[in-house]
């Protein structure tokens, strides 16, 4: 018996490196696939970054060259000086701060509503909500467009304010489920101190959504600022573009200057580079903490 323990013994210790071995060797691969996802990534950005400070010449040519030789500093003031960035610039924040500010307010009451409060068909229009995730935006332009066109809101910002502003399905989803894993013991208490629903929302549950709300403000800012169907549909006067509907405008009819369009595509990322930057770690954690909550 002693024998057959030793053996067994001895067999754990020369299982053990080879374990040690494989778990390296995985690592290794996974770190390897990361980075060549990340290259993937960041490699577009960068030749865009690269491109905006070269001639034309230099940003096409092969192989491509990735230390501009000489710099065009020119190029971003021959980008600011050819198109209205100052009123792209007025739009865009316009739209997308008004946008996110109502998604937040309409998304967290309406999340409280499906997670809390319990009426016919409650479900089902939940079910409603999420199905719409499904459907492609292309697919509901035209009787969006067909309404701003009734209320007489084509080429004006409010056709791109008032439609998300409404609804966004998948805000009132992660509202839902971060609301859903908050203790009732909280409102039961408001509850019994006289405190009404109005009053529960506002002054229990709305404080403690800072995380979600984080996430949600950053991905409606990011969506909006990013928008360029929707500007291209209901916009025609270019006092009204926002910024990637004026980028299009360097276009030209029979050649397109592509280091100003990255000069204006640079300056164009400034802003919500900078407000991911500083906001990313409230989108990870309002993201996994409504999902360790569903």
């Amino acid at each position: 018996m002693q024998k057959a323990l030793h053996h067994e013994g001895a067999a754990s210790v020369r299982t053990r490196p080879k374990q040690r071995r494989s778990g390296l060797l995985l690592t290794i691969l996974l770190h390897v696939i990361l980075i060549v996802f990340s290259v993937v990534m960041v490699a577009p950005f960068l030749w865009m970054l690269v491109s905006s400070f070269e001639s034309t010449e230099q940003a096409f040519s092969i192989p491509p060259t990735w230390i501009p030789n000489p710099i065009m500093w020119e190029n971003y003031p021959q980008s600011l000086q050819a198109l209205p960035f100052h009123l792209a610039y007025w739009n865009s924040t316009l739209v997308a701060v008004t946008v996110t500010l109502c998604q937040l307010i309409t998304c967290s009451l309406a999340g409280y509503a499906f997670a809390r409060l319990r009426f016919p068909g409650r479900d089902i229009i939940f079910f409603l909500f999420l199905a719409t995730l499904m459907i492609p935006f292309q697919l509901t332009i035209i009787p969006i467009f067909l309404t701003m066109k009734e209320l007489n809101l084509l080429d004006n910002l409010l056709s791109l304010i008032l439609p998300p502003s409404l609804f966004s399905a998948f805000g009132v989803f992660l509202m839902r489920q971060f609301i859903m894993g908050l203790p009732t013991e909280l409102e039961e208490a408001a509850i019994i101190d006289g405190a009404s629903r109005w009053a529960i929302f506002w002054r229990v549950i709305f404080p403690l959504l800072k995380a979600p709300l984080s996430a949600l403000g950053i991905f409606a800012f990011l969506s909006q600022w990013n928008d360029f169907f929707r500007p291209l549909i209901m916009l025609n006067s270019s006092e009204n573009f926002t910024v990637p509907l004026l980028l299009n405008q360097f276009r030209g009819q029979y050649a397109t200057e592509w280091t100003l369009v990255m000069a204006g595509s640079v300056i164009a990322i400034v802003p919500v580079l900078i407000v991911y930057l500083l906001a990313q770690r409230y989108v990870i954690q309002g993201i996994a903490m409504t999902g360790l909550k569903a």
